[in-house]
């Protein structure tokens, strides 16, 4: 009797499963992943607007709205995952500012939602995470 080469059934749904299950694994930690590499997009263009901040209250003695800084209004940021809000408003003689990072697309889903910065340079997030620090 000749023996017939090929895989059976069984054989072929354990490599389905032992893949689904890698897949488990895998997808959820690369979405984390991607979450927390997206976040240097809000933190950089915070950064931005915390030096423009700076350099203008350097010359005119109060911190300036975010056209009167050079930005616009809101100001998004290099890639698009996050938009920036300044306040004090136009007009303002305001000595303190806060410039807050919304996310965007598909990075409205990370848990530490907005990102924020003040005059005092502390960097602060709207929820907490365990995928990485916020900041």
């Amino acid at each position: 009797m000749q023996r017939k080469r090929g895989y059976t059934l069984v054989e072929l749904m354990i490599v389905v499963a032992v893949i689904a299950l890698l897949a488990a694994i895998a997808v959820p930690s690369y979405l984390r992943y991607s979450y927390r590499a997206r976040r240097a997009d809000g933190q950089e263009v915070l950064l931005r607007v915390a030096n423009a901040q700076e350099r203008y209250y350097s010359t005119a003695n109060h911190y300036g709205s975010l056209q009167e800084i050079g930005f616009n209004d809101p100001q998004g940021s290099n890639k698009g995952y996050y938009s920036v809000t300044s306040v004090p408003a136009s007009g303002s003689t305001s000595q303190t500012f806060t410039a807050t990072a919304g996310p965007l697309g598909p990075q409205a889903k990370d848990d530490c939602g907005s990102l924020a910065i003040n005059n005092v340079g502390n960097k602060t997030s709207a929820n907490t995470t365990t995928n990485g620090s916020c900041w």
